[in-house]
Formats: structure tokens, sequence, C-alpha cells
């Protein structure tokens, strides 16, 4: 069975909510989900948070960035002498109010009919760990997570509050989850967190989103000018800890998009979606390019084949590999563009 259906990871590059927007509505019709672009200080997923951590009651910085942020003129935070990591309390974190504006807007475009009645307005956050492990030095990374995973459900419950459960949905984006399991030479806190750890931490931000809320899950590699911070050698990964966070969660996952680089053509990189315990979940595969020119002819049309033979007929959609806060404005249109083309290319009759 061909792609039927599209999905956006969340972050597009353009400057305002409303015109994310427009542009998805009238460039992607196939959406079941419209997120407002993840812009202005979101505009680098969650680096916005940097400061809400230097603001935090009981952290105090740390004097140098260690080499794996110091690149980005990112600064370390660690528990200050003496504090009880229990009482570490967080300013507002942002989500929710940014979320709140963007879905007043969503609700006026439904209303006039530029946003389709059955289109949920989308929400994307980061786990507790992807924050916490981005700013907080490492040995005192597990000792705070818990506060800042309390900071950040309290901020998903006020959109929850604001926004109609008919008209919400809500991702976890899971990069750092992803490059414990793959990289954990890079993360400090992977020694001390395995498979079944990040899925149970995982499952947990699931069950916090309410049953009549679809609640999915990104699982990312990275998106630095359209590179990974590992090219996957296979799904196996994602395969792993999908299952293993359908099996740790109450609730079902509702969707999950999974990274597909836009060269992978082996039968072996998608043999694993044999393993995949996907229940009712809707699945799609980031085999929208973000560079079509630079793409051998014929390997979407492999990678559909081999998802095919993998999911045994079930529907299934496409993606970008990543979000589309690194393609240029001026470019956004065609990469919008070639999520229908494909959509429609692929889904035509082999003699037609």
């Amino acid at each position: 069975m061909p792609p039927s259906m599209v999905h956006v990871n969340g972050s597009v590059n353009l400057s305002d909510a409303e015109s994310v927007m427009r542009a998805l509505a009238e460039h992607v019709p196939a959406l079941r989900r419209i997120p407002d672009g993840e812009t202005g200080e979101r505009h680098l997923w969650l680096a916005f948070q940097e400061s809400r951590f230097q603001d935090a009651d009981g952290l105090v910085p740390v004097p140098e960035a260690d080499g794996r942020l110091a690149e980005l003129g990112s600064h370390l935070v660690r528990l200050e002498t003496g504090y009880d990591a229990a009482e570490v309390r967080f300013p507002n974190l942002g989500f929710a109010s940014y979320y709140l504006d963007s879905y007043t807007i969503f609700d006026r475009l439904q209303r006039e009919g530029a946003i389709g009645l059955g289109t949920r307005f989308q929400v994307q956050y980061p786990s507790p760990l992807a924050s916490t492990a981005s700013y907080v030095d490492g040995p005192d990374v597990l000792a705070v997570l818990p506060a800042y995973e309390r900071a950040l459900l309290a901020d998903l419950d006020r959109v929850i509050d604001g926004v109609p459960a008919r008209s919400l949905a809500v991702q976890w984006d899971l990069p750092v989850e992803i490059g414990v399991l793959e990289m954990p030479e890079f993360f400090p806190v992977s020694a001390s967190l395995k498979l079944e750890d990040l899925a149970i931490a995982v499952g947990r931000c699931v069950d916090h989103v309410p049953e009549e809320i679809p609640v999915g899950m990104h699982l990312c590699y990275g998106d630095f000018e359209h590179r990974h911070f590992k090219e996957p050698e296979s799904l196996q990964t994602q395969v792993r800890f999908f299952n293993a966070v359908q099996a740790s969660a109450k609730r079902g996952v509702s969707w999950c998009a999974f990274t597909v680089p836009q060269d992978a053509r082996a039968a072996e990189f998608f043999a694993p979606l044999s393993e995949l315990d996907a229940s009712d979940a809707e699945l799609s595969f980031g085999i929208v390019p973000y560079h079509p020119d630079r793409q051998v002819p014929g390997t979407t049309e492999d990678q559909v084949s081999l998802i095919d033979q993998r999911l045994a007929g079930r529907a299934w959609g496409l993606s970008t590999e990543c979000g589309l806060s690194n393609v240029e404005p001026d470019a956004l249109p065609a990469m919008l563009d070639l999520h229908s083309e494909l959509l429609a290319r692929l889904s035509a009759p082999a003699d037609a």
C-alpha cells in the first residue's frame, strides 16, 4: 500500500504562526495535524530553554560550558551547593504561552475555512531529558530531571486546559533519547540510562496526555544543516525504542515519525520494521528528501516498496526526516508542494 497521509514534524522556517499554518493548509492539504512552526525564539528547537535553566531557583552557572556546547555558545548550570534538588523551581517555560496564542490563530483560520474542520492543532514538546541533558552539568542531570519534568508537564497541562480536546494533538520530540542509544559516548548520563529507563520516562510523558487527545513521537537524529548527529544504519534502534515505549505506556501511541535518510534504499535498513509492535499507531517515514536534486533517481520508489513489504499492507504516511526550520523561506513552497506531489505520484496506479 503506498503512502496515504502526510505528517509535518513541527518546525517551519517562517516568521510567524499564521504564515506557517496558512502555508501548510495551502500546500499540504492531506495534513491531519497542523503545527504552529515553532517560530520566534523557538526556531532553534529548545535553545530558548537555556535561559529558563539559568533563571531557575537552586541552579547556578557552571563557569565554562563543556566542549559539546561551547561551540554553540551555550552554558551549563549545576545544582547549587547545599540545595535540595526537589526544591528546584523553574520560571515560566514558555511553551504553553506560545501555543495558546497560536491556537487562537488556528481556531480563527479553521472557522474561516482556511483549515479543514477535521484538522487538529499539533503542539511539540521536547522530552524532559532533552532539555535537562542539554543545559545541566552531567553529574547533576538526573538529580535536576524530576524538577524539570514537573515544570514541563505543568506547562503542557496549561495547553490541555486551554485547547479543546477535539482540536489538540501532542507530539514528543526524542532526539536525545535516540542519541543516548546510538552515541552513548556523547551523553554523560548514558551510563545510567538504558533502553528500558528511557522508555519508562517517555511512557510517563505519553500517559500524561488524556486518552481523548492523540499523542505522537518523533524519533529524530537531529538536523544541523540537514545532517544527523549519526546516520542510522537501519531502523533497528527506532523500532526497539518504539516497541519499548508502547510496552511501558498505559495508553497507546497515536502516531510515530521515523527517520529515514534520503539515500537509504537497502533492504537491510528497513528490515527491522517486521518487528514493529505498532498496534493502531499511525506511522510516517521521512522519505520526502530535503535535497531531491541530490537523490539517485528511483530511491523514493525503492523506499516505498521496502516499507510496504515490511508493513504488510497497513496504511502509512510520509514526512521529512526532521522539521523544516533549516529550509530557507523562499524554498519552502516547493518543499511543501513536494509532499503533495510525492503523495499523488506514489499513489497513482502503476499503469497511469
